[in-house]
């Protein structure tokens, strides 16, 4: 194990730059996940740690020496790529065990510790095969055990269940995950995947434009975000977005919507706003709502149903639960409850005020037909 700490780092291209003064620990031990749509500078951050790209400025330190001139194979990091990187032409235990032949070790205990990584990995079966022979999940697997057998202080994982299946995915989510409360080695995981990051994440690193919007454990990036990006960005589906305005200490306008909530400190009335909530959060009920929400159509999950619609020019979606009589429903009252809001400055993107408390949970909808 080994704590890696990013202290200003900046990459360039020429004069475009990419990554702009990343500051960020990773604690021994701990699995980070860093999240972010294509494009982001994740995978070149991961490679700066990595020494495959050059760092433009600041530092990487990992177990407390500055790796910035480093090579790749001085740093104790083991690397699994999203497209495997396996020699076509190696056996399993083969390519499993490369890195140990080049190093000298000899014959039986190299053949000892590939035996012993792929138990590890549940590839015992399977080391005199070829990696045509094999699955995708199999290569992965092939490529975390010949990560696992150099005993690395540090692992970084660039997108390597991209390239996999929906279910395969799921299933190498709970084998990574296993295997590193077996290892417990420092690990970085980079993906565009949120369920990934989710699922998977002692925290979740939100990369946008080469700057890092959020740290934080899964709960509080997705119960409290620190800007709109991260809003929208984690959540499927995303957070419901409105364009406010302020008329009091405890009130907003949508529209000619008016909702009640206490508005953060230093907002004067007229300032614009804006206001979000999950659209699991919204109620669903007449009599007491907010608005009326049209329905233009119903997408059915599996374990919930997503009503959707627009309100005031902005799409709106309302979750709901999986057995709610939704078929011949035109219209829906919605209630956007004050303790489930989230405000934002419309010309930063960044939060406002402390954000939502944890409510308990909100009774039963009820559906309005029209």
């Amino acid at each position: 194990m080994a704590k890696i700490d990013i202290r200003k780092v900046e990459k360039a291209y020429g004069t475009n730059k990419v990554i702009h003064g990343v500051d960020l620990a990773i604690e021994n031990g701990e699995f980070v996940v860093i999240l972010g749509p294509s494009g982001c500078g994740k995978s070149t951050l991961l490679r700066m740690i990595a020494g495959l790209e050059a760092i433009s400025g600041g530092e990487i330190a990992i177990g407390g020496t500055v790796v910035n001139q480093l090579e790749p194979r001085e740093r104790g990091c083991a690397m699994v790529f999203q497209n495997y990187a396996l020699y076509p032409h190696f056996t399993v235990a083969e390519n499993i065990g490369y890195a140990l032949k080049v190093a000298g070790v000899k014959k039986d205990e190299r053949l000892r510790r590939v035996r012993e990584v792929a138990k590890t990995v549940g590839l015992e079966e399977y080391l005199d095969r070829k990696p045509n022979q094999l699955s995708g999940g199999q290569r992965q697997r092939v490529a975390m055990g010949r990560a696992m057998i150099r005993e690395p202080k540090v692992f970084l994982f660039d997108e390597p269940l991209s390239n996999l299946d929906a279910k395969l995915r799921v299933q190498m989510r709970i084998e990574i995950r296993r295997l590193h409360q077996r290892l417990a080695a420092t690990s970085v995981f980079v993906t565009h995947d949120q369920v990934e990051a989710m699922t998977l994440a002692d925290r979740i690193v939100v990369m946008n434009k080469g700057i890092v919007e959020q740290v934080g454990a899964p709960s509080d990036v997705y119960d409290k975000p620190a800007s709109l990006f991260v809003a929208e960005f984690i959540g499927s589906p995303p957070m419901n977005i409105m364009d406010a305005l302020v008329i009091g200490p405890d009130s907003v306008v949508v529209g000619d919507m008016v909702l009640r909530a206490p508005v953060p400190s230093g907002l004067a009335k007229g300032a614009p706003v804006i206001v979000g909530i999950r659209p699991e959060h919204v109620v669903a009920r007449p009599g007491s709502a907010d608005a009326s929400l049209p329905v233009e159509f119903v997408e059915k999950l599996g374990t919930a149903q997503l009503l959707h619609g627009a309100l005031h020019g902005r799409p709106f979606v309302v979750q709901m639960p999986p057995d709610a009589p939704t078929q011949s429903v035109a219209a829906l009252d919605v209630r956007l409850p004050s303790e489930r809001l989230h405000f934002f400055d419309p010309a930063t993107g960044r939060r406002l005020g402390a954000g939502p408390d944890v409510a308990p949970k909100r009774p039963e909808p009820l559906l309005s037909a029209a």
